[in-house]
């Protein structure tokens, strides 16, 4: 009997054994698919595994998003409190009870709920932005700035949410004076601050004063931020402040080199500045600038080298501001074996049209003077636009540029009326 039963018993426990197996193979399997639909379908998700809390985190995030249906926010509720018993370390599930209990009107409970998600994890995004919404409302500035700063370094590209607040917080003294202390501490997101404040009309008087504010400090402005914000002034036509602001960001260095035309003798310290020397490239020229030390033969100055092809467009140019009046404007220039088939000239304009223009003569020559004189009128533009330039329209082979180019010096003075 206990023979016969033998066999039996083995083949019994061999099964159950199967069995388990086949059950933990499954289970695992449907653990596994739930995690991969997680993100995706959610509810198909959760259908697999019940239990998996990232498919209730994002379900239920589903519906609290939905535009088209309203969520029933007590069934939410219910859904997020069960999860929450399966893992109470997960800020994400205290986020998203806090947001459907501040839907519920119940405000104070909310962000209670807020701050122990922000315990647990010090950047939950979702908190992290009730957080800083409620420092502003009640106008704890400083806050929200700190709070600003945790978003950004972990979610810089959250930026564009952040900066309709912007001029509320830097309205406030104290706000203003964090985010200064914040740009001074080199927050990763202060040069988005100023991209910010100078795409935004209402924003360039707050640009305008922590730019000058850095100045001096252990951390000054940086040349392409100082750019933005004054070709942003230049962008709505406010061409005084633009214009201010650049002298006051100059050094003691940069200042010895001012005058109608900064920076007159081609000194290599571009900044790139609206107001500074800028060097649009070219494919057809090579353009630089040397100290009369640097040069070859000592002739310092602007060198612009032609590489025998077609040249098109401006080579150099710089915005300057000059009031109603009388003026010469001179070059003192050197060229060797210079062919300009379709001209070079340097021109003074405004959006409307030329105001001066003087022609470079071809060959060879040895600081040869050329000058032109123009009137700024009461009418004329409040701000010109300096530039070298060639007349050619089009592209062509026709029309070649060959030889090179030394500006020494190039100036403008204001004579007696």
């Amino acid at each position: 009997m206990t023979e016969q039963a033998n066999p039996l018993m083995q083949n019994l426990r061999r099964s159950s054994v199967w069995f388990v197996a086949s059950v933990l193979v499954l289970a695992a399997s449907s653990i596994g698919l739930s995690r991969f639909l997680e993100t995706e379908t959610p509810a198909v998700s959760l259908a697999l595994d019940p239990l998996n809390v990232d498919a209730v985190i994002g379900e239920i995030t589903h519906d609290l998003n939905d535009t088209n249906n309203t969520p029933d926010l007590d069934a939410l509720l219910a859904k997020a409190e069960g999860a929450l018993r399966f893992d109470l370390v997960d800020a994400r599930l205290y986020s998203l009870i806090g947001e459907i209990k501040y839907r519920q009107g119940e405000k104070d409970q909310a962000y209670e709920l807020f701050d122990q998600a922000r315990k647990l994890s010090k950047t939950e995004i979702h908190a992290l932005q009730r957080s800083i919404g409620h420092s502003i409302e009640t106008g704890d500035l400083s806050k929200a700035v700190g709070e600003i700063d945790i978003l950004l370094r972990r979610w810089p590209d959250r930026f564009p949410e952040i900066a309709e607040g912007l001029p509320t917080i830097l309205s406030n003294p104290d706000g203003y004076q964090a985010v200064l202390a914040a740009i001074k501490a080199e927050a990763p997101w202060r040069a988005s601050l100023f991209v910010a404040l100078g795409n935004a009309p209402e924003g360039l008087v707050f640009a305008n004063r922590l730019l000058l504010d850095l100045i001096g400090s252990s951390a000054p402005p940086k040349p392409g931020e100082l750019s933005f914000v004054i070709n942003g002034y230049i962008r709505q036509k406010q061409y005084e402040p633009a214009y201010r602001l650049f002298l006051f960001s100059l050094s003691d260095e940069e200042r010895k080199l001012g005058g109608y035309i900064f920076n007159s003798t081609f000194e290599p310290v571009s900044s790139g500045k609206p107001f500074d020397w800028q060097i649009r490239d070219q494919s057809g020229m090579e353009v630089s600038f040397a100290t009369s030390k640097d040069a070859v033969e000592g002739e310092g100055g602007a060198t612009v080298r032609f590489l025998n092809t077609p040249v098109k467009n401006s080579a150099l140019q710089q915005y300057i501001e000059l009031p109603p009046g009388s003026y010469k404007v001179s070059l003192i220039a050197s060229a060797r074996n210079l062919k300009l088939p379709k001209e070079l000239f340097w021109s003074l304009r405004c959006p409307a049209g030329e105001i001066a223009r003087f022609n470079i003569p071809e060959g060879t020559f040895n600081r040869q003077s050329l000058s032109q004189d123009f009137l700024i009128g009461p009418e004329t533009c409040p701000m010109q636009l300096l530039r070298l330039d060639t007349a050619t329209i089009a592209d062509s082979w026709r029309f070649r540029y060959v030889g090179t180019l030394v500006m020494h010096k190039l100036s403008i003075e204001r004579l007696p009326s």
